[in-house]
């Protein structure tokens, strides 16, 4: 672990340089066991692509202190533990209004029946959350899907958009500005106040697509509306 303090209030721990699973496995266990031990002072942990951010309170402890409880972690202890994570299955209509961009996938030689296909039914590990709260950076697209970002981003993108930028695939949680080709949209709030949890996934958890159509994405909006729809989660666990 290379630990470093670059505020009064936070320490970042970084794991290695590249991004893939064995890193993510890395940080969510390293972050699993700093909430398990309940550390006085501690107010966050966030996890990146490679590195993990400790947030703490400096009236009721120090860097020094966190510091000290990091270096007596053994991590290559911690890594021969199993890893429990929820796969969230999340439904997707895809284009027409809701995937404005589908069709752009044909300069890659794809329909856009093959652009679902090979969207969907794939588990996306979540790296990280970022941009905006709930907003998934997802692991594990098929490289035929790669498609850099749009050279001139659109002023406003509907929540529950999902879309990929470059190498990476994710969703919009609330309706804002970005760059990101356009394949399809959920009616389930990605982020909900009123939810418990507010946010379905976070880093180390997987991310499921099932395609629908207008008619189950318009009934399942509705069912939302009326309070009536549960997502799909499964507990897993991997080795």
């Amino acid at each position: 672990m290379d630990i470093r303090r670059y505020s009064e209030n936070s320490i970042t721990i970084y794991i290695g340089d590249e991004i893939n699973e064995d890193t993510n496995k890395k940080l969510v266990h390293l972050k699993n066991e700093l909430e398990k031990m309940e550390i006085d002072g501690v107010s966050e942990i966030v996890i990146s692509y490679t590195s993990l951010i400790i947030y703490y309170d400096i009236f009721k402890t120090t860097g020094k202190d966190v510091e000290n409880v990091l270096k007596k972690m053994d991590l290559a202890k911690l890594e021969k533990r199993s890893l429990k994570y929820n796969l969230v299955e999340i439904p997707v209509c895809y284009g027409g209004e809701y995937g404005p961009d589908l069709a752009l996938f044909d300069d890659n030689g794809l329909s856009p029946e093959e652009v679902i296909e090979l969207h969907s039914n794939t588990e996306y590990l979540v790296y990280m959350l970022g941009f905006m709260p709930g907003f998934p950076y997802l692991g594990g697209l098929d490289e035929r899907l790669f498609k850099d970002r749009l050279d001139n981003p659109r002023t406003r993108i509907p929540a529950g958009s999902v879309g990929i930028g470059g190498k990476q695939t994710g969703m919009y949680p609330f309706t804002s500005p970005g760059g990101w080709n356009l394949l399809g949209r959920t009616p389930i709030p990605l982020f909900d106040e009123n939810r418990e949890p507010q946010i379905l996934y976070e880093a180390g958890d997987r991310i499921i697509y099932r395609a629908i159509d207008e008619k189950e994405y318009k009934q399942l909006q509705q069912q939302v509306e009326d309070d009536d729809y549960e997502v799909k989660i499964t507990s897993r666990e991997a080795n």
